[in-house]
């Protein structure tokens, strides 16, 4: 940090999620919100008089001014961006999925490691109070089914909807039962959109 008490947090993308990600850090008594930023001027602007925060020209600006960043971008950006505020020296919370590809979330985890920097995916459903409730049970479950199904939305449609919904069960499955994968079976199409939208 920049030797503040609080940290000086700022918001990349304000759209629908960005917006509650914003609205959650004016909770928090130890977060400073510097500013905001997205490619949406009339977005950034609405937002910006909805919660009296300035708005920033450009991502770099923003990082120059932040301890740490939470990214609200469509994923195809997750990359560059993240990549960008850790150069800045600033922490990262990034909205799932982390990147859209294996490779750069490698790089990431890899850069954040050497430069001594917390990458938090916004995993949020492992959160969820209904889901906490089970800490208090001793469970080793046999057999686990998850079903999560929900009219078409085009915000997540940029991912297959493995990297976006189904990354959820999978979180969570794994959080239930500690063993390491052996084989994965899946297939999945395309329906409604140009990437995979129905994924068994």
């Amino acid at each position: 940090m920049k030797n503040n008490k609080s940290i000086r947090i700022g918001i990349i993308g304000v759209g629908h999620l960005g917006n509650f990600h914003l609205k959650q850090l004016t909770t928090i008594q130890t977060a400073s919100i510097v500013g905001i930023f997205d490619i949406d001027f009339e977005r950034s602007e609405e937002i910006s008089r909805e919660y009296n925060v300035p708005v920033f020209p450009n991502v770099e600006s923003l990082l120059n001014e932040i301890d740490a960043v939470s990214i609200v971008t469509p994923t195809r950006h997750h990359y560059e961006i993240a990549d960008k505020a850790l150069n800045n020296d600033c922490h990262v919370f990034i909205e799932k999925p982390i990147t859209d590809n294996l490779s750069h979330a490698e790089k990431l985890l890899k850069k954040a490691k050497e430069k001594d920097k917390i990458i938090q995916v916004g995993h949020i459903e492992r959160f969820n109070p209904a889901f906490m409730a089970l800490d208090i049970y001793q469970m080793e479950p046999r057999f686990i089914e998850a079903h999560r199904l929900a009219p078409f939305n085009i915000r997540g449609n940029d991912v297959p909807v493995v990297l976006d919904l189904m990354i959820h069960d999978l979180d969570i499955i794994l959080s239930l039962v500690d063993y390491r994968i052996k084989d994965i079976r899946a297939n999945g199409v395309k329906v409604v959109s140009r990437n995979i939208d129905i994924a068994n």
